[in-house]
């Protein structure tokens, strides 16, 4: 009887440190705001990538999608643990990796995509940022911490100096695409303008009273990433192989959408309820040389930068490795 005792005893002990050490087996993942941005997510979806390179690995991954989107829920979801990696905009990720230094310490596996946004405005009304006066308003997805609130902020530094940063804010209202490219193409008197981002900015420019009046690369100096996704460093290393997975799948994505990008098209066209576009109108966006997907970050750095000397970040980060998890894809970044 005690040898059997003992046999048992050791066998826990042997078997413990695998039970612990046991990674996930369901996986949440929200599928993000909607658009270009977040084509790849869609294409994990559709073709299971990610439960095809976990099995690679000898793990069964269940991965539940979530139609969430928005950086504030999405951000409350990750942090809470009801999603296990979220995508979003630079600004929107800088502010949660600086709030999260120091506990769960929040960090992006990669870029998803390089995809500039457009200041539409109706010729009559706004025929540059600097004209904006009184009521009139311009749509932006989030005031203050969304990309086009940053890139306002960061041409209104250049031209007007360090303490006119925030001179466009007031400007400004939080309107979801859709809606303000209503506003804005129906000649709404109060909202002139709106930060849009594919395929919403190449369907208001149509509308031949409509025009651009400057593009977030202008103002970055050059592509810039759009999304990216993040998780927290405590699941990445209590998950390797599953965050290895994950980033597998989301360069096979990548890598799918342009070696077919009709079939990626019709992907997108589904995700947003199979009307008001055609794929002919969403390849034409895929075949502009501004749209990308890539894993490798682009000037995340200098939104990284900037954020932190006018305030709105506590930490600077000093390097890529600071923002994101060392691993070849984003080896390069800036």
């Amino acid at each position: 009887m005690r040898t059997w005792r003992a046999l048992i005893a050791a066998l826990v002990i042997a078997i413990a440190p695998a039970v612990v050490h046991a990674e996930v087996t369901e996986l949440k993942i929200p599928l993000g705001a909607g658009g270009f941005g977040f084509l790849p997510l869609h294409m994990m979806q559709k073709y299971n990538l990610i439960e095809k390179y976990a099995e690679e690995s000898a793990l069964k991954v269940t991965v539940t999608w979530s139609n969430m989107g928005g950086p504030a829920v999405m951000n409350d979801a990750l942090l809470s643990g009801s999603a296990h990696f979220i995508s979003a905009g630079p600004p929107a990720f800088l502010t949660l990796w600086d709030r999260t230094r120091g506990n769960v310490g929040v960090k992006s596996i990669a870029a998803i995509s390089s995809i500039p946004m457009r200041l539409n405005a109706r010729v009559a009304q706004l025929k540059s940022l600097d004209q904006i006066t009184g009521v009139q308003k311009i749509a932006v997805t989030a005031v203050k911490v969304s990309i086009p609130s940053i890139i306002m902020q960061m041409y209104a530094e250049k031209k007007y100096g360090r303490d006119q940063v925030f001179r466009f804010d007031p400007s400004t209202v939080t309107m979801a695409h859709p809606d303000a490219l209503i506003a804005v193409t129906s000649g709404n008197a109060e909202i002139v303008g709106h930060w849009a981002s594919a395929p919403f900015d190449q369907r208001e420019l149509k509308d031949p009273a409509i025009h651009t009046i400057m593009n977030s690369d202008d103002v970055m100096g050059g592509s810039t990433t759009f999304t990216m996704m993040s998780t927290t460093t405590r699941f990445q290393a209590e998950n390797p192989k599953v965050t290895a997975a994950v980033l597998k799948a989301l360069k096979q994505a990548q890598k799918m959408i342009a070696e077919d990008k009709r079939n990626a098209a019709a992907v997108l066209l589904e995700s947003m309820g199979g009307k008001g576009w055609s794929v002919d109108e969403l390849v034409a966006i895929l075949d502009d040389p501004g749209t990308k997907y890539t894993t490798k970050p682009e000037n995340v750095l200098k939104y990284g930068t900037f954020m932190s000397e006018i305030g709105s970040l506590k930490n600077k980060p000093a390097s890529i490795p600071d923002l994101f998890f060392d691993t070849p894809e984003v080896a390069g970044g800036n």
